[in-house]
C-alpha cells in the first residue's frame, strides 16, 4: 500500500472513531436529560421551602434537573433516583406531596431541615415502592407516623430519628415492622413507641432478622429484653439509651452477637450484675452503661491487646476493685465514672491512661489536690473533675495541655488565685467551668485572648476586682458568660460599646454590683439566659426585654433588686418560649405581665420543661382577672405579698400543670375555686392572710399529691373534709385563724408524713381523744413536730394515751436538723414550709422550719384536769 493510500486510511479511522465517540457521548448525554415531570415536581418541591442558605440555587426552570444540588437521576431514564437535601437548612410547614410523583426514588433524605412540627401526609410513601433509604432524621415533624412507609418492603434504611413529636400508635409498632424484612439500619430515636409495650423486642427479632444497626433512645420501651432478640445475631451498633421502663437483667446472649461493635444501654432501668464476657468482647469498642444506679459492674482484667475505645460507667454501682483493670486499655480514649464508687486515687488514674481523650470523673468523692501528673495526658480535650471533693489550687500545667478543650472543676474547694495561661492566643479551649469554689483574686489577663473560648463559668467563687463588661466582649466566640456571686464589680462603660459583640445566649451577672441594666445589652440579639439578680438596678425594666428576645428568651431572672414599674406596664408579653421568669423582691407597680407561652404540645418537652413565674414580694395591685388561661403551662406561680384584690376565677382550672401556687398575703376575696383543692393536682397550696370565704370542697380524690396546705388567715367555714386523708404525702396543713367548724380531726393522725397541724383561732370542740377504733394504730400523728390547738372550743380530759403517739416528739436529735419544704421546679429549686408560732403573747413567724423544732400549744381551750405525765416523753419539747 502507497504511503498516501495509507494515511488516508489513517484518517478514516481516525474519523470513524471520532464520530462513534460523539454518537456515544451524545447518546449519553441525552440519557441523562431530566424527565420533564421529574422537574416540574421538584419546582413544586423547591416552592414549598424557605431556602436559607440558597441552597437550591441550582434549581432553575429550563435547565436540566439532574444536574441540580441534591439531584441523581437514572443514567437510561433520565428519573430521579436519588434526592438528598440533608442539613441544606430548609424550612417549610408542610411535606409538599409533589414528592410523591419522584416515583423511581430509592434514596430520599431531607434530614436536619425544619419543617415546624408539621403532620406528615398519612398516604403519599406507599408511591415510592423502590425507597432503599429513608432520612427524615431532625425535621421537627408531628404526630402519627404515616402507614404508607409500613409498605415499603425495600428499606435498607430508616431514618426518622429525633422527631421528639412522632409516636406510632396506629399503626402499632409491630404492624409498622411486619414487612420490613430486609431492614439493616433502624434509627427511631425520641419516636415515641411505647404502646408496643415490652412487645418490641420480639417484633424486631420477628420482622427483621438481617438488623444490623438499631437505635431506639429514649423511645418510650418497657419490660425485659425477651429472649427471642438473640436471634439478631447481625447487630453492629445496640442503642437504647434513655428508656427508663426498660428493666430486668442485661441478656448475656448479647455475648453472642460476634459483631457488635457499640453497646449504648445507658439511662435505662436494668439491674443486677452486668455479664463480665460482654465487657471482654473482642468487637466491642463503646460501652455506655452509664446512669443506670441499680446496674452492678465488675471490671475484669483486660487482656493485652485490648481494643476498647469507650468506657462509661458514670453512675452505676462498681462491685469490684478497678486498680488492675484499667493498666492494659491501652486504646482508650473515653473513660466516664462519675458518681461511681472508685475505690483508686486519683493519680493512678491518670498514671495509668495516657492516650485518654474525654476523662469525667465527677463526683468520685476524691480528696487532696489536682495531681500534677494531670500534665501528662497530652491527648486529653476533655476532663471533668467536678464535685470530686478537691482542694488546693489548680495546677498550671492543667491548662497548658496541648489539646484541652473543655475543663470542668466545678463544686469543688479549690481555692487560690489562677495564674495566667501560657500562648492563650494558641490554645484550644472552648469550655472552662470553674464555678463554685473558693477561688480568690483576679480574673486572669489572659483569659481575654482565649479566642476559641465558648463558655466561661467563674460564678460563685471570690473573685474580686473591678472589670468591664466590654473586656469579654473580645471573645469572638463566646455563648455562655457567669460571673455571679462573686466580689467582682462590673462596670458598663456606655461610651465605649463594641461595634462587633458575640453571640452571647447566657449571660449571668448575679451580684455583681450593677446600678442599671448594661447598655450593651441592647445589642445582643440572641440572648436566651438572662440572670441581673440580686444587684442594685432601680427604675423600669425597659420594654425592649420582651421586644428583642421575644422568640428566644428562655430565663430572666431579674429578682431582688430595686424595679419600680414596667415600661408601658402590660398585662401580657408575648415570650412564646420563656418558661423562667422572676421579678420577686422588688419594688414593682401595676399589673403583673403574664408571658403568652408556646404551648408545649411534645411529651418529650412538656415532661422536662417546667415553667415557672415568681411575682412575689412587690407592690402589684392587678392582674387579669381570667389569668389562669394564660397559665395553662405552668408549673410554679407565686403571686404571694403583693396588693392584689378581686376573686380568683375558675379559669384557673384549666392550669392542669400547676405544683405550686402561693396567692398569700394579699388581698383576694371570694371562693376559692374548687378545683384547686378538689382535684389534687397540686402538691403546694398557699392561700395565707386573704379573704377567701366558704366552705373547702368535700371530695378530694384519692391520690391527691398535696404536701402542704396553708389557708391561715382568711374566713373559710365549714369542716375539714375528711378525704383530706387521701393526701398520704401532707406534711403541713394550716387552717388557723378561720371559722372552721366541728370536732377534732383525728382521722388526719393516718397521714404517715404529717409534721404540722395548724387549727388555732377557728371554733372547733369537743375531745380531741376522738380516735375511736383507731386507737391501736401505732403510726397515729407519728410524725408530728407542730401542734397547734389553741384559741378553739376544745374540752374534756387530756388523755395520756394521746401523747404516746407522737413519736417524732421522743426523739432527742441533737443535730442541726434538716429544712422543712419540698423540691419545686423553681429557679432555686427548693419551697421552704413557714408556720407562725405564739410565744408568750407574741406572733413568731418562722420562715424556715427546721425538722429539730418542735412546739404544742393547747392554750385558750376548756381543757379540764391534770396534764398527763405522758407529756413529759416528749422530750424534743424541752
Amino acid at each position: 500500500m502507497t504511503p498516501t493510500k495509507q494515511h488516508h486510511l489513517h484518517v478514516l479511522l481516525l474519523l470513524l472513531i471520532c464520530s462513534s465517540s460523539i454518537v456515544v457521548a451524545a447518546k449519553h448525554n441525552t440519557a441523562v436529560l431530566c424527565h420533564p415531570d421529574q422537574a416540574s415536581s421538584l419546582l413544586q418541591l423547591k416552592q414549598s421551602f424557605i431556602d436559607v442558605d440558597a441552597k437550591l440555587a441550582s434549581w432553575r426552570a429550563g435547565s436540566d434537573c439532574c444536574h441540580w444540588e441534591g439531584v441523581t437521576c437514572d443514567r437510561d431514564s433520565g428519573r430521579v433516583i436519588s434526592l438528598d437535601l440533608g442539613g441544606f437548612n430548609l424550612m417549610s410547614r408542610h411535606l409538599h406531596p409533589a414528592i410523591f410523583n419522584l416515583t423511581s426514588l430509592r434514596n430520599l433524605s431531607l434530614a436536619h431541615n425544619d419543617f415546624g412540627t408539621a403532620t406528615l401526609p398519612t398516604h403519599g410513601f406507599e408511591q415510592l415502592p423502590n425507597i432503599i433509604h429513608l432520612n427524615f432524621s431532625s425535621t421537627s415533624f408531628f404526630g402519627q407516623f404515616p402507614v404508607g412507609i409500613a409498605r415499603l418492603k425495600n428499606l435498607a434504611t430508616l431514618d426518622f430519628s429525633d422527631n421528639f413529636d412522632l409516636y406510632l400508635q396506629e399503626p402499632n409498632f409491630q404492624t409498622f415492622m411486619a414487612n420490613l424484612s430486609y431492614l439493616r439500619e433502624l434509627r427511631l430515636d425520641a419516636v415515641d413507641i411505647s404502646t408496643s409495650g415490652s412487645n418490641w423486642s420480639i417484633v424486631l427479632a420477628d420482622s427483621v432478622p438481617q438488623l444490623q444497626i438499631l437505635s431506639l433512645f429514649l423511645c418510650g420501651m418497657s419490660g425485659p429484653i425477651h429472649h427471642s432478640f438473640s436471634r439478631l445475631r447481625s447487630l453492629t451498633i445496640i442503642n437504647l439509651r434513655n428508656n427508663e421502663r426498660l428493666t430486668g437483667k442485661v441478656p448475656e446472649f448479647f455475648v453472642e452477637f460476634s459483631s457488635l461493635r457499640i453497646l449504648d444501654i445507658s439511662g435505662c432501668s436494668f439491674r443486677g450484675q452486668f455479664p463480665t464476657k460482654i465487657i471482654l468482647m473482642k468487637s466491642l469498642r463503646v460501652i455506655d452503661l452509664s446512669e443506670s444506679p441499680k446496674l452492678s459492674v465488675c471490671l475484669p482484667d483486660f487482656p493485652v491487646g485490648n481494643n476498647l475505645e469507650v468506657l462509661n460507667l458514670a453512675g452505676t454501682t462498681l462491685s469490684c476493685d478497678i486498680r488492675s483493670s484499667l493498666t492494659n486499655l491501652k486504646s482508650l480514649k473515653n473513660l466516664g465514672l462519675s458518681t461511681s464508687e472508685v475505690s483508686m486515687e486519683l493519680s493512678l488514674i491518670i498514671g495509668s491512661l495516657a492516650n485518654l481523650t474525654v476523662l469525667d470523673l465527677s463526683d468520685c468523692n476524691f480528696s487532696g489536690s489536682i495531681p500534677s501528673t494531670v500534665g501528662n495526658l497530652v491527648q486529653l480535650e476533655d476532663l471533668n473533675l467536678g464535685g470530686c471533693n478537691l482542694s488546693g489550687q489548680i495546677p498550671k500545667s492543667l491548662f497548658a495541655l496541648p489539646a484541652l478543650k473543655s475543663l470542668t472543676l466545678s463544686s469543688n474547694q479549690l481555692s487560690g488565685a489562677l495564674e495566667d495561661i501560657p500562648a492563650p492566643l494558641y490554645s484550644p479551649l472552648r469550655y472552662i467551668h470553674l464555678d463554685q469554689n473558693e477561688l480568690t483574686g483576679a480574673i486572669p489577663k489572659s483569659f481575654f485572648h482565649l479566642n476559641h473560648l465558648k463558655y466561661l463559668h467563674l460564678d460563685s467563687n471570690r473573685f474580686t476586682s473591678t472589670i468591664t463588661l466590654s473586656s469579654f466582649w473580645r471573645l469572638k466566640s463566646l455563648s455562655s458568660l457567669r460571673l455571679s456571686n462573686n466580689l467582682l464589680s462590673i462596670v458598663d462603660e456606655e461610651d465605649n460599646i463594641v461595634t462587633s459583640l458575640p453571640n452571647i445566649n447566657d449571660l449571668e451577672l448575679a451580684s455583681c454590683n450593677l446600678t442599671k441594666i448594661p447598655r450593651a445589652l441592647t445589642y445582643l440579639d440572641r440572648v436566651e439566659y438572662l440572670d441581673l439578680s440580686n444587684n442594685q438596678i432601680h427604675g423600669f425594666i425597659p420594654s425592649w426585654v420582651w421586644e428583642n428576645w421575644k422568640d428566644q428568651l428562655q430565663i430572666l431572672n431579674l429578682s431582688h433588686n430595686m424595679f419600680t414599674s414596667l415600661e408601658r406596664s402590660p398585662f401580657l408579653v408575648d415570650m412564646p418560649y420563656l418558661f423562667t421568669l422572676d421579678l420577686s423582691y422588688n419594688r414593682l407597680e401595676g399589673s403583673i405581665p403574664i408571658p403568652i407561652i408556646l404551648h408545649l404540645s411534645s411529651v418529650f418537652i412538656s415532661s422536662y420543661i417546667k415553667v415557672v413565674l415568681d411575682y412575689s414580694n412587690n407592690n402589684f395591685s392587678s392582674i387579669l382577672p381570667d389569668f389562669g388561661k394564660y397559665v395553662k403551662n405552668v408549673t410554679y406561680l407565686n403571686l404571694s405579698n403583693n396588693k392584689l384584690n378581686g376573686h380568683v376565677s375558675s379559669s384557673i382550672c384549666s392550669a392542669s400543670k400547676l405544683s405550686v401556687m402561693d396567692l398569700s398575703y394579699n388581698n383576694f376575696r371570694g371562693l376559692i375555686p374548687s378545683c384547686l383543692i378538689g382535684s389534687g393536682n397540686l402538691k403546694i397550696l398557699k392561700l395565707r392572710e386573704n379573704q377567701f370565704q366558704g366552705m373547702l370542697p368535700k371530695d378530694i380524690r384519692e391520690g391527691c399529691k398535696f404536701q402542704t396546705i396553708d389557708l391561715n388567715g382568711n374566713q373559710i367555714e365549714g369542716k375539714i373534709p375528711r378525704s383530706l386523708s387521701n393526701c398520704q404525702d401532707l406534711e403541713l396543713l394550716d387552717v388557723g385563724n378561720n371559722q372552721i367548724l366541728g370536732s377534732f380531726p383525728s382521722w388526719l393522725g393516718v397521714l404517715p408524713q404529717l409534721r404540722v397541724l395548724v387549727l388555732r383561732s377557728n371554733q372547733l370542740n369537743g375531745s380531741i381523744w376522738d380516735i375511736k377504733g383507731d386507737c391501736t394504730i401505732n403510726k397515729y400523728f407519728s410524725s408530728l413536730q407542730i401542734l397547734d390547738l389553741a384559741s378553739n372550743n376544745f374540752s374534756g380530759n387530756l388523755p395520756k394515751g394521746w401523747f404516746h403517739k407522737l413519736k417524732a416528739m421522743m426523739e432527742n436529735v441533737s443535730d442541726e436538723g434538716q429544712v422543712l419544704g419540698h423540691e419545686t421546679d423553681s429557679r432555686s429549686g427548693f419551697y421552704q414550709d413557714t408556720v407562725t408560732i405564739t410565744f408568750k403573747g407574741l406572733d413568731l413567724s418562722f420562715i424556715r422550719i427546721l425538722s429539730t423544732f418542735n412546739a404544742i400549744d393547747f392554750s385558750n381551750n376548756s381543757f379540764e384536769g391534770h396534764v398527763p405525765e405522758s407529756i413529759g416523753r416528749l422530750v424534743s419539747l424541752r
